[in-house]
């Protein structure tokens, strides 16, 4: 007997599918949304089969519209996720998130004296150097950073 799972659909929100598996709770987390968030419901489907990625992660936010920047946030935790925006249950617009060249004001630089951590006014900014792996480079100290770095400063 075959078995489905299912979330419900969403009248009017968005939907992040095609994150890689278990990474949900990090971009629920980078989008500051947690059992404090009460303005709109969330459903969550983590390890989902799916015939593109074996396995999957799933998110499902009602009356939430994600800005650029949060959209730029997640293609660092998964770069092949796909963002559907959903208006009276139907999918009006639906795009892959895509790594920017340039990073500003998401990461924070790992160098301890680069200008950006010493109590200047200037926001981090990073260069992409590699998708995969996925490295950037600071624009002002030049240091490399690697995924794992990115994702303990996002």
């Amino acid at each position: 007997m075959e078995q489905t799972l299912k979330i419900s659909k969403i009248k009017d929100g968005t939907v992040i599918d095609h994150i890689a598996a278990g990474k949900a709770l990090k971009v629920l987390s980078i989008l500051k949304i947690d059992e404090k968030s009460n303005n709109y419901s969330v459903s969550i489907g983590i390890r989902v089969p799916s015939s593109k990625m074996s396995y999957k992660d799933v998110i499902k936010i009602e009356n939430r519209n994600l800005e650029k920047f949060e959209v730029d946030k997640i293609s660092l935790i998964a770069p092949d996720a796909s963002i559907s925006i959903v208006k009276d249950y139907e999918v009006t617009q639906k795009y892959t998130v895509e790594l920017p060249a340039r990073i500003v004001g998401i990461v924070k630089c790992h160098n301890a004296n680069c200008i950006t951590n010493v109590k200047e006014p200037v926001s981090s900014e990073f260069t992409l150097v590699s998708k995969k792996p996925l490295v950037i480079r600071c624009n002002f100290c030049e240091r490399n950073m690697s995924e794992r770095e990115i994702l303990g400063s996002l």
